[in-house]
This record gives C-alpha cells, structure tokens and sequence, in this order.
C-alpha cells in the first residue's frame, strides 16, 4: 500500500518567517553581525625581505599589538564596543568583542628581526621584515706543500 503525502513545493510565509536560519537571524541579531573572523593576510617574499599584509578596516593603529619572542612573530588585536541608547521608557546596552590573533615562524638565520616595521593606514596592517644581506665570502686560496 502507497502512503499519499501532499507537499507543497512553494515556500509559505510560515517557512519563511519561522524557518531556522530566519529565525535565528531575528533571535540574535547582534551575534549575526559580530562573527569572529580572522582577517585576509598576505605574505609576499622579495629580495628584500617579506612584507605581511593583515585586512583589518575599522581598527586603530593603538589597537594592535606586534611581538617578536624566539623568532615567532605573533600579530593580535583586542577590540571592545559598548554602545548605551536611553530612552523615555527603555535602556538598551550593546556590548562587541572582536579579537585575532596569528603567528608566524621566522627563520633565524635570513631576517633581521631588529629591523621589522610596521605601518597602519586605511584598513592595513603592513609590516616589513628584511632579509639580511648575503654573504658574499671572498674564496679562500691555499697553497699545498707537494712532498
């Protein structure tokens, strides 16, 4: 025996308004809007050195904290928000904490760790670590005694 069910395949304004996500979204706006993410980061190489590239728009330059400890160059940030509206009859209070932090191994013996910069501007985070300077060993010339 066939079991007959009926199903509608256009979505209802029920669906919509009472499915999961859409109701999450309305639950806990605030938590929708300040997803933890860890921003974009380029590392590029040149003869130079290495330049970091971190995407992080709406930062100050006072929120970032750069430290270098047994060549592990570590980059993080701290961030908190409060914002207070008041009201005749309500207070509202919204609270934010965003947060990274990224480590990056150096090698000891190719950068000048003393060197590092870093810049803020418009949205970046820059620093440069140079390399340091090759080398160049003039070639050791040695006579051999024939017996």
């Amino acid at each position: 025996m066939k079991t007959m069910i009926k199903r509608n395949p256009m979505p209802t304004f029920f669906d919509e308004f009472f499915g999961d996500a859409a109701m999450r979204n309305r639950l806990f706006p605030v938590a929708q809007e300040n997803k933890l993410q860890t921003p974009a980061i380029n590392v590029k190489e040149s003869e130079k050195g290495f330049q970091i590239e971190v995407a992080a728009p709406g930062m100050e330059k006072s929120d970032f904290k750069v430290e270098l400890e047994n060549n592990i160059l570590t980059i993080s940030t701290e961030k908190k928000e409060e914002k207070l509206e008041t009201g005749e009859k309500f207070t509202r209070r919204e609270f934010g904490f965003y947060s990274f932090k990224r480590s990056f191994g150096l090698p000891e013996d190719k950068v000048e760790a003393e060197k590092i910069e870093a810049k803020y501007e418009s949205g970046i985070l820059r620093l440069f670590i140079p390399k340091k300077a090759a080398k160049v060993e003039a070639p050791k010339q040695k006579t051999i005694v024939i017996e």
